[in-house]
């Protein structure tokens, strides 16, 4: 049995994809800051007969973040599924004029500094399979950058570069790197973008293996 881990634990899309997931017979590791949210997280994924373990990290503590990994590839098998999206911060969405160049320290730091560390902690383990995945969920910004959140535009764009070198880099060896793009809010009455059907979808994007960017709904005009 093989390990699906999401970094970005939450009660939304978090909890929907590793449902998708579990369900489908991956055991679940769940990463977050938060250890309260996690034991709520595992003990529902348990009801539902999911294995599941929380690991607390966060994305801005590379140390942790790689403890975490590590920890959970030890615990419950080696990781063939990464999904990385944990949500951005409110205060890395400033205006364009108002961001200085220390405001893009964080945003960068969550956004490249924290895939490149995942990926290189759970790359290993995927080579040794001899298949895996890696998931970027990004918001549309990553794509159309937007002046009104401009360090999460920029630490997006990074994300993304990123993410389709490794589509290209690694598909060699079958591991299948992609991005999944949600222009808009993920909410439970929303018919392409509520947590279940994106995780459908990204459930699907692992299994077709085809190509790098997908979109939950076109981007408005």
């Amino acid at each position: 049995m093989t390990t699906f881990a999401l970094i970005g634990a939450g009660p939304g899309l978090g909890l929907a994809t590793a449902r998708r997931f579990g369900t489908a017979g991956h055991t679940v590791a769940l990463i977050s800051r938060n250890a309260e949210k996690l034991d709520e997280l595992t003990a529902e994924l348990a009801r539902d007969g999911i294995q599941a373990r929380g690991f607390t990290a966060d994305v801005l503590d590379i140390e942790s973040l790689n403890e975490a990994l590590y920890a959970a590839a030890a615990a419950l098998g080696t990781i063939e599924i990464l999904q990385y999206s944990p949500v951005p911060r409110a205060d890395f969405m400033k205006p364009v004029l108002d961001t200085g160049a220390d405001d893009l320290d964080a945003p960068l730091s969550f956004s490249a500094k924290g895939p490149v560390a995942a990926v290189n902690a759970v790359l290993p383990g995927m080579r040794n399979l001899g298949r895996g995945t890696l998931l970027f969920v990004n918001g549309a910004s990553a794509v159309r950058p937007n002046p009104a959140v401009a360090g999460t535009s920029i630490a997006f764009a990074a994300e993304s570069a990123y993410a389709r070198m490794l589509h290209d880099a690694l598909a060699p060896e079958n591991i299948h790197a992609a991005q999944l793009i949600v222009p808009g809010a993920i909410r439970p009455d929303a018919e392409h973008s509520s947590p279940e059907v994106l995780a459908g979808r990204l459930y699907d994007i692992h299994l077709k293996r085809d190509a790098f960017r997908h979109y939950a709904e076109p981007l408005p005009d």
